[in-house]
């Protein structure tokens, strides 16, 4: 399955849950690890935890088995690796604290590669 594919399947997993401020970060010119990263959020711990489970489950059926996953534990951030496309599914706090999209949008404007408005 194509990044771009795999990347749909995850927000169409996210969106079924009801996943909040969901964004798709083009990476591939930051980034050899993926060709792109998901963020979205997560109403409560066990809400984080059911996305990251869909996410999974979706793959799954779709013949794309994650390669990892972090995080359940907490159920504060999930990171569900699933090759191509890192998903990344956090409690509104984690999101607020580690701001994942000002951290990859470093250098969009002059690059204007990231999909992310600041």
């Amino acid at each position: 399955m194509k990044s771009h594919e795999l990347a749909s399947l995850a927000t169409a997993a996210l969106e079924d849950l009801k996943g909040h401020d969901i964004v798709e970060i083009d990476i591939t010119s930051k980034s050899n690890i993926a060709d792109a990263m998901l963020l979205a959020t997560g109403t409560s711990r066990r809400h984080v935890k059911s996305l990251a489970d869909e996410v999974k489950t979706k793959a799954k059926k779709a013949g794309e088995a994650p390669l990892g996953v972090e995080g359940e534990d907490s159920g504060e951030w999930v990171l569900v690796d699933l090759g191509d496309v890192i998903v990344h599914v956090m409690t509104q706090e984690m999101r607020e604290f580690y701001e994942l999209e000002k951290l990859w949008a470093v250098g969009a404007i002059e690059n204007e590669t990231a999909t992310v408005s600041l």
